[in-house]
């Protein structure tokens, strides 16, 4: 699945936009299935912006989003429900986690949506990141480390071609990263998908193929 960004302008940041050089901004862009893309966002550009707009949540913006031949500004809720199940995965900022569900509940959500990865597997992957200790806690109750790394989990739990990434690890220590950085490589590997995170310093978590500047 290829993406297309033709001449992206978000409309909250236009005078803003027009006032620098962006490398995603204004710009005409194509992005290969299988690339690995590092977007340095510095504070105030649209970083979760650009994230969101990917992931067909935004519209206030002009120019055009292709997801191959589907164009997001005009794509109908059925469409764009199917490419989020089957094409597109993304690992929110903020997590979105149910608070009143229990971490298991949460991912259960997203894994029976599709059916491709085991109860099994959920739980090595719980254990992989420490947290199998908190698979009955409510979300309210989990700490921002232990959010992050189910909202890892539960992005992983669905067949993709792109995983959209706004700062995955933003509130995980080295040990943690290096942990969760494994996990989220095996499964992109093993989907031959690509990958677009975005962050706002520079770092070498992934090997890019790509780094751009917002």
């Amino acid at each position: 699945m290829q993406l297309s960004l033709q001449g992206i302008i978000p409309v909250p940041l236009r005078e803003k936009v027009n006032a620098y050089q962006s490398g995603i901004w204004k710009n005409n862009l194509s992005f290969r299935k299988g690339e690995y893309i590092f977007i340095q966002a510095p504070s105030g550009t649209g970083k979760t912006t650009l994230i969101h707009i990917l992931y067909g949540l935004r519209k206030d913006f002009e120019g055009i989003v292709k997801w191959n031949e589907n164009i997001l500004n005009s794509t109908d809720k059925e469409t764009l429900a199917k490419l989020r199940t089957n094409n597109i995965s993304v690992i929110f900022q903020d997590m979105r986690l149910f608070p009143e569900l229990t971490t298991w509940e949460n991912l259960e959500i997203k894994r029976l949506l599709t059916n491709t990865v085991t109860e099994q597997q959920v739980s090595e992957w719980l254990e992989r990141l420490g947290i199998k200790d908190k698979k009955n806690s409510l979300g309210s109750t989990l700490s921002y480390g232990e959010q992050q790394r189910v909202a890892i989990i539960r992005a992983l739990l669905q067949p993709f071609d792109w995983l959209l990434m706004d700062e995955p690890f933003s509130h995980l220590d080295h040990a943690n990263i290096d942990k969760a950085r494994a996990l989220i490589l095996e499964v992109v590997r093993k989907n031959n998908a690509g990958m677009i995170l975005a962050d706002l310093d520079e770092n070498s978590h992934f090997p890019y193929t790509q780094t751009i500047i917002l």
